[in-house]
């Protein structure tokens, strides 16, 4: 039976005024009077999530689900749970809980696409908060990954050994490969993301733009600029104004408008009070929003989508605009065509805002999923 939405409806290019007709997916889009107060936009899709509500993707599958209940309330319909750098056979052990949840999703939670594999294929002099068991991506350990089958992104840093084959090999078997977590010069990151850009279905990316890489410089522009400037490479930014400047975001904004996409790199703390949690085994303080290691260093966030749109709305993005970033360009990048924006055929995946633009309806496959 079909349902029926009213209200502005945020389309790729406009606002309209009207209501949308869905069953499963999209039937009709109509012009009409409709509230003026309540936006209806594409179901939004976060590719780098670690955890949220005390629950984190290294701890299995019941921590999966619970962290991915939580980004939905908050208008998530398409998540990656995220790893982190640990041994590797507690890696194996969180990819294939991914793909324990992949093969029985939840009736009433949202989509997951699969994993986003973040280290341990990292830089061991561009940590971040990442805990310090690198290791170099030798074919044996990709026959381990491509066999479960969940991957979907790799966080690689192109200067490590391997790295060459290793990128190429996961771009043909379909996995975004997304440079980050490195102290690569700008020489060696255009060189990467022409050479994932090359291979057999080849898309890559940037893993939080700005963040656990080098800074651009006016002799040394570095992997920012590489990533900016490559025209179809992609880029990740965690827009809770702390991890990224607002003036940063509006150089990444401008340079790649359809390029860039917002994820939140949330961790277990995210949707709690402030205080002492843990990331990867590392223990962690909660303070003002802000999340940081005892060295001080930026260790992930608790942050959700919806926050980050207001964010790029309260510095200057039209709501199009920001639904570009947590929705569209996620989808474009991932090939993900049956969503990420409203038009007839696809997904009936919604997020319904109210005026001051908090998450009032969730919709998953024309089933509402999350009411407040």
């Amino acid at each position: 039976m079909s349902e029926v939405l009213s209200g502005q409806i945020v389309l790729t290019d406009r606002i309209l005024s009207g209501t949308i007709g869905f069953n499963t997916h999209i039937e009709t889009i109509t012009a009409c009077e409709a509230p003026p107060d309540r936006f209806i936009l594409p179901g939004f899709i976060d590719g780098h999530v670690h955890g949220g509500d005390d629950a984190d993707t290294m701890d299995g599958v019941e921590a999966i689900h619970t962290l991915a209940y939580f980004h939905m309330r908050h208008g998530t319909t398409t998540i990656l749970p995220t790893t982190i750098t640990r041994p590797w056979h507690d890696v194996l052990y969180a990819l294939r809980a991914v793909a324990e949840v992949m093969a029985a999703p939840s009736e009433n939670g949202p989509r997951i696409h699969g994993a986003h594999l973040e280290g341990p294929f990292v830089s061991p002099h561009k940590l971040g908060a990442q805990p310090p068991f690198t290791i170099a991506p030798e074919p044996e350990k990709l026959d381990d990954i491509l066999a479960i089958g969940c991957v979907r992104v790799v966080t690689l840093a192109p200067e490590i050994p391997h790295a060459d084959t290793a990128m190429v090999r996961f771009a043909e078997a379909g996995v975004r490969v997304s440079i980050g977590h490195t102290v690569a010069n700008y020489e060696t990151t255009h060189a990467a993301l022409c050479r994932i850009c090359a291979a057999r279905g080849g898309v890559a990316g940037g893993t939080h733009l700005f963040n656990a890489m080098s800074p651009i410089e006016g002799r040394n522009p570095g992997p920012l600029t590489a990533l900016m400037c490559h025209d179809e490479s992609y880029a990740e930014m965690i827009f809770d104004t702390h991890h990224v400047h607002p003036a940063s975001f509006h150089l990444a904004s401008r340079m790649m408008p359809d390029r860039l996409l917002f994820v939140t790199d949330a961790m277990r703390g995210a949707g709690l009070p402030d205080g002492p949690s843990s990331l990867g085994g590392q223990d962690v303080l909660i303070s003002d929003g802000v999340v940081r290691l005892p060295s001080g260093s930026l260790a992930g966030s608790v942050l959700t989508l919806d926050q980050a749109l207001r964010n790029a709305v309260t510095h200057g993005a039209s709501l199009p605009e920001a639904s570009h970033l947590v929705s569209s360009n996620a989808a474009r990048y991932l090939g993900l065509t049956d969503r990420g924006s409203l038009e007839t055929g696809k997904l009936a995946d919604f997020v319904v805002l109210d005026a001051d633009l908090c998450v009032r309806e969730v919709w998953v496959g024309g089933r509402k999923t999350h009411t407040s």
